[in-house]
């Protein structure tokens, strides 16, 4: 069972999820899944389509914004605006959880919805460290 991170009452972020992960996000309140891990980072993971697939049979909404090392500016706003209107928690996941937390967090930073002293405690809270997401 794959480790849901909660950051936010919005927003949790997960390293890999497996397939049948989707129904405990679906049991658990989730209402979009954003995967953030490009397809073929690792032979064993499911492909973006498949994820895609069982997420959309439980109701769920799924977008999928691949992020390979840091994330683009194009990708950030892409990754803030899914969440803004998911209208419900959002289940985001890559292969830690890293560039999840990292591309939702500098979307909230840019838009001005929370500091970076915020940001970098929420990180923390959920396990990783976003002191370098940021500038001073």
């Amino acid at each position: 069972m794959t480790e849901f991170r909660r950051v936010t009452d919005d927003l949790s972020v997960s390293p890999q999820i497996a397939l049948d992960d989707l129904a405990r996000a679906k049991s658990e309140g989730f209402k979009l899944v954003i995967n953030n891990r490009p397809d073929g980072e690792d032979p064993s993971q499911p492909t973006s389509a498949e994820v895609e697939a069982a997420a959309r049979a439980l109701g769920l909404d799924y977008v999928h914004i691949p992020v390979r090392g840091g994330p683009t500016p194009d990708q950030v706003e892409a990754n803030h605006l899914a969440v803004e209107q998911a209208g419900g928690p959002v289940l985001a996941f890559c292969r830690s959880g890293t560039r999840s937390i990292v591309t939702w967090s500098l979307g909230e930073f840019q838009a001005d919805a929370r500091s970076r002293d915020e940001l970098v405690e929420l990180g923390a809270q959920a396990g990783y460290d976003l002191s370098g997401a940021f500038p001073r």
